[in-house]
């Protein structure tokens, strides 16, 4: 699908901060998304293999959303390592449009100062503080992005990631969810529960190709 043939869905900032970068085609679960729903509020769980982008859908509709002012986004990954390198993507890529923060440090607090930001980036941990201390910024959010949404199956970190979205779909009415992983066993399942289109694509965009190393030969 041509960008072109999206210009009455997406912002003309939204546009050009794209094809800046070169991007003027959607890729396959990109369109998917979008026919599924993903600027009409609809929640999806997208399920495609790495380095097939996922992450701009989510971009897609947290900056539209942002442009159109019709809320704030919250995007939470696993990993306070991945939480810096999204920040630093996204407040390279939307400085002009969106005011972009980063939270994943004290987590006893409720960070009155995340309500000026549009697009906040935190780990699972993060947010549930930020709920557990009322945050103000809370009420203003209208999308959930939530990255690498199988770390539900974590011992560790699953229960916490599984309270907080139960949570905020009480809180927020109309959050619209956008869940998004390169490997899930139960995608049917987990779209279910999410209330969510299941967004299913096997495109990359490097061919992957299995062989065997032995001896120092290689056979695919």
């Amino acid at each position: 699908m041509e960008l072109e043939k999206l210009r009455d869905k997406i912002p003309e900032k939204l546009l050009g901060i794209i094809k800046s970068e070169g991007i003027t085609t959607l890729r396959p679960a990109q369109e998917k998304a979008v026919n599924s729903g993903l600027f009409e509020g609809k929640n999806l769980l997208v399920c495609t293999p790495t380095a097939s982008g996922k992450t701009l859908i989510a971009e897609l509709a947290a900056i539209k959303a942002v442009i159109e002012n019709k809320g704030k986004a919250v995007y939470v990954v696993p990993l306070r390592s991945l939480a810096n390198e999204k920040f630093r993507d996204f407040k390279k890529r939307y400085s002009g449009v969106a005011k972009v923060a980063l939270s994943i440090g004290d987590i006893d607090s409720s960070d009155p100062y995340l309500a000026d930001y549009d697009l906040v980036v935190c780990t699972a941990e993060k947010l549930d503080s930020l709920i557990r201390h009322k945050s103000p910024f809370l009420r203003l959010i209208t999308i959930l992005v939530i990255d690498e949404v199988h770390m539900l199956n974590d011992p560790g970190r699953g229960p916490t990631l599984e309270i907080l979205i139960t949570i905020m779909r009480e809180m927020l009415k109309n959050i619209q969810i956008i869940a998004l992983s390169a490997t899930i066993g139960n995608p049917e399942e987990l779209a279910e529960w999410l209330n969510a289109k299941l967004v299913v694509d096997d495109w990359r965009p490097v061919a992957l190709h299995k062989g065997v190393l032995h001896q120092g030969k290689i056979e695919f």
